[in-house]
């Protein structure tokens, strides 16, 4: 269920590695259950660990101006504490006091490619697109403010890191294969996909479904 790398391990009750996400984790649930953020559980933390952080991003993303592509992140979360075994269905930190609740109060929840703090589910407008959960154990705890970006967490994890882990699954809509150029239908107008216009017939990406 985990791909390893060292001896951290990070593993999903409802996600299994290289299978198939549930669509109550996508922004294509059911009624009120959908757009939840997944179970995660971990292992093998180093014991000099002091902070964990989670990434979940697509790396089938086509960019026009970059043929090689920059991931769209879907969930950032920080300063997780090692103490923690894992993190449940649906997590936010839109509940934890950062003052009642000791080390929990620690935890922030950056900001996703859909410009929003916290969770965002896939919801690809084309083809079937791979997506990569990471765990990061790291030496440290992150000073990078309120709601941070992906990559100014990155820049802050350098050179901190202990130890990682992934966990890699898929999702997407039917009759189409999975891959960075089948992303667009061959017929789709250019430019389609997150933060463009909707391939016809479809979902725009980063259009939230209530």
């Amino acid at each position: 269920m985990e791909e390893e790398s060292g001896m951290l391990r990070l593993t999903s009750k409802e996600i299994s590695h290289g299978g198939r996400i549930p669509r109550k984790f996508t922004q294509e649930g059911q009624g009120a259950v959908k757009d939840i953020s997944p179970p995660l559980e971990w292992h093998g933390v180093p014991e000099a660990t002091q902070s964990l952080v989670v990434i979940m991003e697509d790396p089938d993303v086509p960019d026009p101006a970059n043929p090689i592509g920059v991931p769209w992140v879907h969930w950032v979360v920080v300063n997780i504490p090692p103490t923690l075994k894992g993190l449940p269905a649906g997590f936010t930190t839109k509940e934890i006091d950062s003052e009642e609740d000791g080390e929990l109060g620690e935890i922030q929840e950056g900001v996703n490619d859909f410009k929003v703090p916290g969770y965002r589910g896939p919801n690809p407008p084309a083809g079937v697109h791979s997506y990569s959960i990471k765990l990061y154990a790291l030496d440290t705890k992150l000073k990078v403010g309120r709601k941070p970006s992906r990559d100014k967490v990155l820049d802050a994890m350098s050179g901190h890191i202990l130890d990682e882990a992934e966990l890699v699954a898929t999702y997407g809509k039917e009759n189409y294969v999975t891959g960075r150029d089948t992303y667009i239908p061959r017929d789709a107008p250019h430019g389609v996909g997150p933060g463009h216009p909707e391939v016809k017939g479809g979902n725009p990406m980063g259009q939230l479904h209530r």
